[in-house]
């Protein structure tokens, strides 16, 4: 049972008014009327206002004492998280030498008459290289039906000298065509001009033809990563014209092919269980006669957010436990760049940020600062019981100019745009025609608020910063998640318990996390790798920051949950003269948004780990669906992701301790 805090008054000013009407009999029997145009009533309202606002002001107390207490434990509101895009350059046209884009380059959205523009800063320099290709090879079927690699000269096909088979004479599935470079061509935008035989390539529907781009990822376990065509960029029907293709290339490593370690780009012919609905084969092998190759732009990331640099705060005047304001807030989490200096004279120093001032001595150059509210605060000197005065960080010397190299601000729920919203580019650089991000902007979340802070508190106090109970586990790993601005991670820990038949090690806890993904509404996309979790820097910093937190005898285990894909086909009967897509949307969206492992389930807070799916839960969420008489059938199947119903309906998916339910794609039946 919760414990009730008593209001310290819980009268209005209502109640008081009427208190002070009821003694009038009882001093001035004189005094009837109580109306509110009389005089003496109106002083009663005055004073009866004036208590109420003390009233209102005396029960802030214990939310006054609340907010010390979390200040005592070391709490602090968290500073807004910027949303991250992939920001894409094009150039007016490729350039012989180098272009470079700086770091700190702002992009932002249209700025409308009702909504500002949106800023996006990019976080590192990035410079787009034109190629240095080296070497053309394709890897082909000879006439003794063997795999063979055939290297073409590279100057005599760019010159037009030539006149090669892009495949085997006869295309086998998995021929490939190979470009290599010397330079890193990582997320830049390749473009092919390719002269080719028009004699070649039969047989195919020149808008779906049967190869795909990909370009080497440097990594033994997925050596190859597809590339994206440029819209409306692929004008060789199919290598069957002369004509240009223009890629965007993922990030790219090296990769040995015919004992070359070069960075690869390759077109590859599908195998058939790869192909779409219109894709055929070719009957014969397109030729290139000429190709040259050029850069069109590159990709680099951004983040919501503006910098400001060097701005002043002051002078210091000497005095212990000084602070300062800075300008704009609310502000960023700090990079190692962004920091405090102090010139004294000709002198200048670097001076730390730190979370508090409880291990400062008076020599140590340390300062706080609230991201929310922007104050910047020195160490205090407290009086001992002997008397002394001990101070906790050092302080700037009198008359010393206190400057802050640069900072961040921005971040927010804003800066979570739909894709093709970021397009003006606000900083100029030579030769860049035009930006645009082609993916959405996630992970921004704004700053946290008193209230959410009040709910962190018991969990803070509980945990104390180490990881016993599964709930410490759960508690640290969305705090790790935050505030290094992943977003809102769903995290579930489970521990199973040992025992002789599941040969479980004792210790064992595993971390289930599913990724937050823009949009969980909408029917999940595993061609997009929406629900796989990353593995290279959240694993490693989730274990790390676990692993200092939890016992010595604890085995630690993050994954992925295991996801159960399930397909739904609905009959039903629509009333008359409704519309059936609007129909079927409402139906649609109301099975993605309760078979999901976001926001899915009974309570919206996504399906739970290891609860079984039965067929009677289908029947509850298509209860009283607008615009349909009544459900005829409804029956479940267990599918792949992606994918509709396969195989024969089911009753019941029965779900493993740490499985969820994700949606595949459903069907509705009318009749």
């Amino acid at each position: 049972m919760s414990l009730a805090a008593p209001k310290l008054d819980d009268r209005h000013f209502q109640d008081i008014v009427d208190g002070a009407k009821k003694r009038i009999p009882y001093y001035i029997e004189e005094w009837t009327d109580h109306n509110v145009s009389d005089p003496g009533v109106t002083l009663i309202e005055l004073f009866a206002w004036m208590t109420d606002n003390i009233i209102y002001r005396l029960n802030q107390v214990p939310d006054l004492h609340y907010v010390k207490f979390m200040e005592m434990l070391g709490m602090s509101l968290k500073e807004p998280v910027p949303a991250k895009a992939l920001i894409t350059f094009w150039l007016s046209a490729p350039q012989e030498t180098q272009v470079p884009i700086p770091a700190g380059t702002e992009i932002a959205s249209t700025q409308t008459e009702t909504q500002p523009s949106i800023i996006f800063t990019t976080d590192e320099s990035f410079v787009i290289r034109p190629p240095e290709w080296q070497a053309a090879i394709a890897y082909v079927v000879n006439e003794d039906n063997e795999r063979q690699y055939q290297v073409h000269d590279v100057g005599r096909l760019g010159k037009g000298l030539e006149n090669v088979n892009t495949f085997s004479a006869t295309p086998q599935e998995g021929d490939a065509f190979y470009f290599g470079f010397r330079n890193d061509l990582s997320r830049h935008i390749l473009g092919f001009a390719l002269d080719c035989d028009p004699a070649g390539g039969a047989g195919i529907v020149p808008a779906q033809p049967p190869y795909v781009w990909e370009a080497s990822t440097g990594s033994q376990d997925e050596p190859w990563a597809p590339c994206v065509l440029d819209d409306g960029e692929d004008t060789t029907k199919g290598l069957n014209l002369t004509g240009r293709i223009r890629l965007h290339l993922p990030q790219m490593g090296r990769f040995s092919v015919n004992k070359q370690n070069l960075y690869w780009v390759r077109v590859r012919l599908l195998h058939k269980d790869e192909y779409s609905a219109r894709m055929r084969p070719y009957r014969n092998t397109p030729r290139l006669r000429q190709t040259a190759v050029s850069a069109w732009g590159g990709a680099t990331f951004a983040t919501h957010s503006q910098v400001i640099r060097k701005e002043i705060l002051g002078q210091s005047d000497g005095s212990p436990g000084q602070s300062f304001q800075l300008q704009v807030t609310p502000i960023l989490a700090r990079r190692p760049e962004e920091m405090l200096l102090i010139q004294d004279g000709s002198a200048t120093q670097v001076w730390k940020e730190v979370p508090n001032f409880a291990n400062s001595t008076e020599t140590d150059t340390h300062y706080t600062l609230d991201s929310v509210t922007g104050e910047l605060r020195f160490g205090p000197a407290i009086r001992q019981p002997d008397g002394t005065m001990k101070r906790f960080g050092a302080i700037p010397p009198r008359g010393s100019n206190l400057i802050f190299q640069r900072y961040r601000y921005g971040g927010g729920l804003d800066g979570n745009v739909q894709a093709n919203i970021i397009n003006t580019l606000k900083t100029a650089i030579p030769f860049i025609a035009r930006v645009m991000n082609r993916q959405p902007a996630t992970g921004g979340l704004d700053a946290e608020t008193l209230e959410a802070a009040k709910m962190r508190a018991p969990a803070l106090l509980r945990s104390r910063d180490r990881a016993v109970t599964e709930a410490d586990f759960e508690f640290l790993a969305h705090e790790a998640l935050r505030n290094t601005g992943w977003g809102d991670y769903r995290v579930h820990c489970l521990q199973p318990l040992p025992s002789r038949e599941s040969r479980i090690i004792p210790g064992q806890v595993y971390v289930l996390i599913i990724p937050h993904i823009q949009d969980p509404a909408q029917r999940l996309r595993p061609s997009a790798a929406q629900l796989e979790l990353r593995q290279d820097d959240i694993f490693a910093y989730l274990e790390n920051y676990l692993n200092e937190r939890r016992l010595l005898t604890v085995r630690l285990d993050i994954r992925a949950p295991v996801y159960y894909w399930v397909s739904a086909r609905v009959s039903v009967r629509a009333i008359s003269g409704s519309n059936h897509a609007e129909v079927e949307a409402l139906i649609m969206e109301r099975l993605y948004r309760f078979l999901n492992p976001l926001i899915g389930g009974r309570d919206s807070k996504g399906w739970p780990f290891g609860r079984d799916l039965v067929i009677s839960d289908l029947h509850q969420c298509l209860q009283a669906v607008p615009g349909v008489q009544f459900i005829r059938n409804v029956e479940m199947f267990i599918t792949n992701a992606g994918e509709g119903p396969r195989g024969d309906p089911v009753e019941t998916v029965d779900i493993v301790g740490h499985g969820v339910i994700a949606s595949g794609i459903h069907e509705v039946v009318f009749s």
